[in-house]
């Protein structure tokens, strides 16, 4: 039932975070103009991009009609030897094609009379022959104009060729006529219809307005609403030359875009038209450029199926449509705010950085000593100071030192190996500000001593003489009231420190020492504030307390944080020191144990 309690008290719970607050004029100045600039991009895409509307993309149908009379000078002669002209109208020249695109045919190439019989191939590489060995029976080549009969006959009075079975006379390989035999085509004209709907919104319209001239022509900075089309103008829109175009045929795109706002008080859906090529015209001959095809023509002569054969040469006409429709949202209004909330962090992330950067040990050593104009930056140490807090992660083998010779504290985490702690190499760390009132007992009249208590445990009056150690000190002691460790001897360098990197006077004589460690009557009220109930008792357990109490005492006041006083290790002087006022009644001494 108590778990179930917990769980539920942990439920309604509300964490935050705790910030710091740095009065500086240069900082407010750069965290209000980064604000300000995302303040004014999340605008301006706000509204110019319309993110608060809610867009689906458009649905449509096309249709084409193209327009215009073209006359064709053909190069057949009549019984009176006069050219014969042709007129093309709608039907001879546009051909149907599936999807959004029509075909507008341009030149071509007539082979007249054609009848299923025995011929010879037109000459090319491959059918040219000297002997019936050169020839196949029953060959298809895919290019070949028909099947092979194992013949090479005369094609003309130079050349032979294998003899096919095919619609005869072949058809040749030549060159389409230049100039276009439809040049003419750059003055036709095509409709384009375009219906367009938006399910979602619940909208339809077309490219056709109610009140449009119908003898309109498109025009790109005039009328750029109609949808009547000079084919030419297409061309000269895309920046190419119809009349080269128009000899080998190609591609044209023709591209319709709605941007449609479909909101109320802001209403606009126009479509925007603009044109491109969509062939590569700068493939070379060998790699077929232009755009053509082939069909026929069939009739009867003499009882006798014939047919005329055409290869058109023509320009394609894709029409391409796309674009969107919105229309105000709400819920796209709250989604864009709530996603650019996080880009006035940004301004935090940019102060810090340079925090960061300017504190780090780098610029104290190298680049505040030569940078005048820098100096002014020493100021984000002390805002990084303030700001952020080091934690080292606890493990077995790390270990703060204090030297009283010296303003940092230094940091050991490694083994070490048989080596005494005095001569291990740390790693300096800023001492932390000390808080006098916690070290402080309430006012006090000056305790007087205790029955069975001697002078020694009483606050040193003045600077009292250093005294010698119980015994010689060792070689790593820099005091000289060190002792030898008691600890076996995989621990015992643990224990092998003194309060002083060189030579001087020990901690241990100093009044303040005596004064925060050593007195039973301060010791005594500091336990009691932990414990106020519990009784003042004497013997081994008190002295242990009190020893122990020492111990906190003195980490306390060397190191200050608690975080570092776990870890911390004392001097060989001050722990004995320790020792001998409040000491043990058997056996050895426990010594250093790590709290992890």
């Amino acid at each position: 039932m108590s778990a179930c309690h917990c769980c539920w008290n942990e439920l309604f719970q509300y964490e935050t975070n705790k910030v710091t607050r740095i009065q500086s004029t240069n900082y407010g100045t750069i965290k209000w103009g980064l604000h300000m600039t995302v303040f004014l991009y999340v605008s301006f895409a706000l509204l110019t991009d319309k993110l608060y509307q809610r867009k689906e993309p458009v649905i449509s149908s096309v249709h084409a009609k193209v327009k215009g009379i073209a006359e064709v000078v053909e190069k057949v002669e009549d019984r009176a030897g006069k050219a014969v002209g042709t007129i093309f109208d709608t039907a001879d020249y546009t051909f149907a094609l599936q999807g959004n695109s029509f075909f507008v045919m341009t030149n071509f190439l007539k082979t007249e009379g054609q009848e299923q019989k025995r011929c010879p191939e037109y000459p090319t590489r491959k059918t040219l022959c000297s002997s019936d060995r050169g020839c196949k029976e029953g060959w298809m080549d895919p290019l070949s104009k028909g099947i092979q009969t194992g013949k090479c006959v005369q094609f003309n009075a130079t050349q032979k060729t294998c003899e096919v079975l095919a619609w005869c006379p072949a058809e040749a390989t030549e060159a389409p006529p230049r100039p276009a035999l439809l040049s003419s085509a750059e003055n036709f004209t095509v409709l384009i219809k375009n219906n367009i709907d938006f399910p979602g919104h619940n909208y339809t319209t077309r490219n056709i307005l109610p009140d449009m001239n119908i003898t309109c022509t498109f025009h790109k900075t005039q009328n750029p609403q109609c949808p009547i089309f000079r084919l030419g103008d297409i061309f000269r829109e895309a920046r190419e030359n119809f009349s080269e175009v128009a000899v080998q045929g190609g591609i044209m795109g023709i591209e319709i875009y709605w941007d449609c706002n479909l909101d109320q008080w802001s209403h606009h859906c126009r479509p925007k038209y603009s044109f491109r090529r969509l062939d590569d015209k700068t493939s070379n001959e060998s790699l077929f450029p232009g755009y053509n095809f082939r069909f026929a023509k069939y009739y009867r002569e003499n009882n006798v199926e014939k047919r005329t054969l055409i290869k058109v040469f023509g320009i394609r006409f894709d029409i391409l449509v796309f674009g969107t429709g919105g229309k105000f949202d709400i819920v796209q209004l709250v989604v864009y705010i709530g996603s650019t909330l996080s880009y006035f962090g940004l301004a935090t992330v940019f102060i810090d950085f340079l925090i960061n950067t300017y504190s780090n040990s780098l610029c104290r050593s190298c680049v505040y000593p030569s940078c005048k104009c820098c100096t002014p930056c020493m100021v984000n140490e002390y805002y990084y100071k303030k700001k952020f807090e080091l934690i080292v992660e606890p493990s077995a083998t790390l270990k703060y030192v204090s030297f009283v010779d010296e303003p940092h504290l230094r940091m050991v985490d490694r083994q070490l190996l048989g080596k005494s702690l005095q001569d291990a190499k740390g790693q300096p760390v800023p001492r932390p500000g000390t808080d006098f009132a916690a070290l402080s007992t309430p006012p006090l009249p000056d305790p007087q001593p205790r029955a069975g208590e001697g002078e020694e445990l009483q606050p040193l009056r003045g600077a009292p003489a250093a005294g010698p150690a119980d015994g010689p000190s060792p070689g790593w002691c820099r005091c000289g009231r060190c002792r030898p460790s008691e600890l076996p001897e995989p621990r015992r360098g643990l224990e092998e420190l003194c309060c002083r990197r060189a030579p001087g006077p020990c901690i241990t004589s100093s009044p303040l020492f005596a004064t925060l460690v050593l007195c039973p009557r301060r010791l005594r009220l500091l336990l009691l504030h932990r414990e106020p109930l519990r009784a003042d008792d004497d013997g081994e357990d008190a002295a242990r307390r009190l020893r122990h109490c020492a111990y906190r005492c003195y980490t306390a006041w060397r190191f200050g944080a608690p975080d570092l006083a776990d870890f911390a290790i004392l001097p060989s002087c001050c722990r004995w020191r320790i020792r001998k006022a409040f000491p043990r009644a058997g056996g050895p001494y426990r010594g250093f144990r790590s709290p992890r």
